[in-house]
């Protein structure tokens, strides 16, 4: 049985729908009128193995910032539906990701306490069209949505590009780790005997 999710979100400045399979191929379609976040997006998906649709309209003529939160919102509540009762999931994953002379660690628990931890050495503050500012926007509103304990580091690198591309896969294959089904595990793995 698929695990699948979807949320949408309208406000006065972003219309922002989200849909997506935990267990899909890596097929997605994400078109947020930025064309590097939709790249990243991309690059989640595919390394996370995650049937993904993104589709998201912002007052982009301001800037990025509502667009970008608010595809982080919708898409942290579409991953926690998709995970249901969360019977059975490995709940952490970590993943180091090199790209070129850059490298990024990413460390997570779906836990259902949303926390972020970011470091990121000295980014451009463009890369492409996409304003570098915006990448803790997106991270928190998708660990808070998500309920998703994550720690992004880029250990080092000097492109911009690089780095953010080492993290977005990094980010992609921790969750693919902390989703996927551990045979061990009859129920909720946590001795509590929940996870929210």
């Amino acid at each position: 049985m698929e695990r699948f999710g979807k949320a949408d979100r309208r406000t006065t400045e972003t219309q922002a729908a989200v849909e997506i399979n935990l267990d899909g191929k890596g097929r997605n379609n994400c078109k947020t009128g930025i064309g590097f976040f939709d790249h990243m997006l991309t690059l989640l998906a595919a390394h996370g193995s995650f049937d993904l649709n993104v589709e998201a309209k912002g007052d982009l003529e301001v800037d990025g910032h509502h667009t970008v939160e608010d595809t982080g919102i919708v898409f942290g509540k579409a991953f926690r539906r998709a995970l249901g009762d969360k019977k059975g999931i490995r709940r952490y994953g970590t993943s180091f990701v090199p790209m070129d002379e850059s490298l990024a660690m990413v460390s997570l628990d779906i836990s259902g306490r949303p926390y972020l931890h970011m470091e990121f050495p000295g980014p451009a503050s463009m890369a492409g069209d996409f304003d570098t500012q915006l990448l803790e926007e997106f991270l928190r509103a998708f660990s808070i949505h998500g309920g998703i304990t994550l720690h992004v580091r880029v250990l080092y690198g000097r492109n911009t590009h690089h780095m953010l591309e080492a993290m977005f896969k990094a980010i992609g294959r921790s969750l693919r780790q902390a989703v996927s089904i551990d045979s061990q595990w009859e129920g909720i793995p946590s001795t509590k005997g929940l996870l929210d």
